[in-house]
C-alpha cells in the first residue's frame, strides 16, 4: 500500500512538472508571437511598459548586484592567492579570477539575485491579479494578458540581465584587482594588462549569453507560478516562494549543462 501511494505521488508530481514545462513553453511561444505580430494586429507591446520593467529589473538592481559582485571578486582573489601560494604561483591568480568571474560567477550571481528580486515580484503580482480576477477582466476586454504583462518583462530581462552581468564583470574584476594589489603588491595597471591579455571576447560572451537564457527562465517560471495561484493570500505566498526556488534551481542546472556543452567543443 505504501509503495503504491509513493508511486502515485511520484507519478502525479512528474505529470505536474511536465505540464508546467509545457505551459512555460507555450508562454514563451505566445510571447514571441505577440512580439512579432502585435504590430500587425494593432496591439503592439507597450514601450512604456518595457521601459518601466527595465528600470525595475535592471536599474534598481544595480546597487545589490554591484555589492555582491565586488564581494565575490574579493573572495575569489583571497581564495585563489591562498591556494596558489602552496605552489608558489600566486601571481597566476589573475587568470583564475578573470575566467571564473566572466564565465561563471558574474552571470550566476546576477541570475540568482534577479530571480530572488524580480522573479518573486512577478509571481506575486500575477498571483494577486489572478486572485482578484484581473486576468479574466483583461481577457473580457480583449487584451491578451501575455502581451500586456509577460512580454514587457521578458524583453526587459533579456536586455538588462546581460547589462547587469557586464556590470558584475567589471565590478568583480576591479575589486579583485584592488585586493591583488594589496596582497601581492601588483600595480592595478599591471593587473588590468594581465586581465586583458587573458580574456577573450568569447569568454565575456559566454557569460552574457547565459544571463540572457537565465532571464527567460526567471520570467517564464515566475509567470507560470503566479498564474496558477489558488487559495488566496496564502496561495500567493506559496507561489512566490516556489517561483524563487524553481528559478534558482533552473539557473544552476542550466548553467551546469551549458558549461558541460561548451567545454566539450
Amino acid at each position: 500500500m505504501g509503495l503504491a501511494l509513493l508511486a502515485e505521488r511520484v507519478g502525479r508530481t512528474t505529470l505536474n512538472g511536465v505540464a508546467e514545462i509545457g505551459y512555460a513553453a507555450s508562454l514563451f511561444g505566445e510571447s514571441l508571437y505577440w512580439l512579432v505580430m502585435g504590430w500587425r494586429r494593432h496591439q503592439p507591446v507597450r514601450a512604456d511598459a518595457v521601459i518601466a520593467q527595465m528600470m525595475d529589473v535592471g536599474i534598481h538592481a544595480i546597487p545589490i548586484v554591484a555589492v555582491m559582485a565586488g564581494t565575490i571578486g574579493i573572495m575569489l582573489a583571497i581564495q585563489g592567492i591562498y591556494t596558489l601560494r602552496t605552489f608558489g604561483a600566486e601571481t597566476r591568480v589573475v587568470a583564475g579570477v578573470a575566467l571564473s568571474v566572466t564565465r561563471e560567477f558574474a552571470p550566476l550571481i546576477t541570475g540568482i539575485l534577479v530571480a530572488g528580486r524580480s522573479g518573486s515580484a512577478l509571481a506575486a503580482r500575477l498571483g494577486s491579479m489572478r486572485i482578484n480576477q484581473e486576468l479574466d477582466v483583461l481577457k473580457v476586454m480583449g487584451i491578451s494578458p501575455v502581451r500586456f504583462l509577460v512580454v514587457p518583462v521578458l524583453i526587459a530581462g533579456v536586455v538588462m540581465m546581460p547589462a547587469l552581468t557586464f556590470l558584475a564583470d567589471l565590478t568583480a574584476l576591479g575589486m579583485a584587482g584592488v585586493y591583488v594589489g594589496f596582497d601581492l603588491g601588483m600595480s592595478f595597471h599591471a593587473y588590468v594588462d594581465q586581465t586583458i591579455n587573458i580574456l577573450r571576447v568569447s569568454d565575456i560572451l559566454h557569460g552574457l549569453v547565459k544571463s540572457g537564457i537565465f532571464a527567460v527562465l526567471i520570467t517564464l517560471i515566475g509567470v507560470a507560478n503566479g498564474s496558477s495561484v489558488e487559495g488566496g493570500a496564502e496561495g500567493v505566498g506559496r507561489a512566490t516562494t516556489r517561483a524563487v526556488v524553481q528559478a534558482i534551481s533552473a539557473i544552476i542546472v542550466v548553467d551546469m549543462i551549458f558549461v558541460f556543452a561548451m567545454t566539450r567543443q
